[in-house]
């Protein structure tokens, strides 16, 4: 399946930790189990301490897919769902532009 980098940033006001029930949900929604049901897996995820970022690395059929599962988080702040590649494929392609170009 095609791999994905997905950002999601938020204000200080708008962090979904701060609010209990926002935060589980936000939480059941990146579980493994939850990403299956809806076609992705998540290889990846990390909060950038103090910077109100989620970085995850996520694998779909298609970035329809993914920018689909991103959005539970644009209640909150942005979302960015990029096209992405692992080093390997990089180098077996010889560079990191868009296979696609």
């Amino acid at each position: 399946m095609p791999l994905f980098f997905a950002r999601h940033q938020h204000t200080a006001e708008t962090c979904p930790a701060k609010d209990i029930e926002m935060g589980q949900m936000l939480l059941q929604h990146v579980s493994r189990a939850n990403a299956l049901r809806n076609n992705v897996q998540i290889r990846g995820e990390a909060v950038l301490d103090g910077l109100h970022t989620l970085i995850l690395i996520l694998e779909a059929p298609d970035q329809s897919t993914a920018e689909k599962f991103m959005q539970p988080f644009a209640v909150t702040g942005t979302v960015e769902v990029l096209p992405a590649s692992n080093c390997e494929e990089v180098v077996e392609r010889g560079g990191c532009e868009n296979p696609k170009k």
